[in-house]
Order: structure tokens, then sequence, then C-alpha cells
């Protein structure tokens, strides 16, 4: 495993002090120039912290934190939900770029998640929303069926033993959050 970028706490303190940054100016304040372009191409890419999100167009983590180039490793995917091929995003992201928090971020107003609540949807979005379903169970109110969702899709990574090793190790951390559309901010799922 290389080492981490900055630690997770640093990772979280970053992350939240961009999304303050974000709701007080509303513009991406992110470094993207082509300074930093150059840089990551040159030097390669030491994301800080890998986010888990849905694929909603209104939610767009590097603007939410006020990230720019290199700074997130994004892997969306509606309704936020893991399975292998996310699994193995992460744990390369983890173990070969040095990034030391995970965060999974849902939404409030995900359409993935009312599928699952409040229809019986077909095709391969049935895939999507079975997952949602087991998630939540028989919750009815949407924001905790959001919370639940990144709860179910945060323990799914950490059941991946490789992130359990990197846990113990490393010190690398899991997180779930919450985009709350209507205002900006996020909430984060802070257990310690």
């Amino acid at each position: 495993m290389v080492e981490f970028t900055i630690s997770p706490q640093e990772a979280l303190l970053r992350l939240k002090t961009g999304n303050q940054k974000y709701l007080d100016s509303g513009i991406n304040t992110g470094d993207v120039s082509s300074m930093r372009r150059e840089e990551c191409l040159c030097g390669g890419q030491r994301p800080y912290a890998i986010i888990i999100t849905c694929s909603d167009s209104r939610v767009i983590p590097e603007t939410i934190f006020s990230a720019g180039i290199g700074d997130l490793f994004v892997i969306r995917i509606a309704g936020n939900v893991i399975d292998d091929h996310q699994l193995g995003s992460i744990e390369y992201a983890a173990e070969h770029l040095g990034s030391s928090l995970i965060i999974v971020l849902g939404h409030n107003h995900c359409g993935a998640v009312d599928a699952a609540m409040n229809h019986e949807p077909d095709g391969y979005i049935k895939f999507v929303t079975d997952e949602i379903a087991r998630a939540i169970g028989d919750e009815k109110d949407e924001h905790k069926a959001c919370c639940l969702n990144v709860l179910h899709s945060k323990a799914a990574i950490e059941h991946s033993l490789k992130i359990q090793e990197d846990e113990r190790e490393y010190g690398l951390k899991v997180i779930g959050a919450i985009y709350h559309m209507e205002d900006g901010g996020v909430e984060f799922f802070e257990e310690e």
C-alpha cells in the first residue's frame, strides 16, 4: 500500500471545509488550472478521499467539496449501491493512490431510493432498486431510507477483507454522509 496522501481526519476536515466554502460562495473554488492539470498528469493522481455517490446530475462531489483536479476519486452509480466493480475501484484508490478516507455520499430526493420504496422497476434498474430495497426494508420515511441505504453501502465496503485490512493496518476510514439538495450542506455520519 502506498502512504496516505493525508490522514483520514485531515481528509474529512478538507471535505467539511470545502463544503462550507461551497455554501458560502456558490461556485466551485477547487483548482482546475492548466498548471494543476499538468501537475496531475506528470506526477500522477493522489486523491485524498474516495467518494462513492449517486449518478444524479445534481450531486457533483467536486463542486460540493470545493475540490479541484486530482483531489477526489469519485465513483458514481445510481443509488450509490456497492457491488464488486465499485469495491475493486475503491480498493484500487485506497491501495495504489493513497486515499485515506472513503465517503459513501447519498442524497435526499434520490430517484433510485424513491423507485425502491414506491415502484416496481423492471429491466436492469431492478438490480439497483433491489439492492436499495434490501438496505431500507419497510422504511417509508424518505430521509431515513436514504440514510439506511448509505449505511448499507458503507457496511458492504467494510465487509471487504482488503478494506478491513487497510483499516486495521493503515487507519483507512469509511464514513457515510447525506447531501441535502435544498441547501447544499453535507451531513456526515461520524461514529466516534
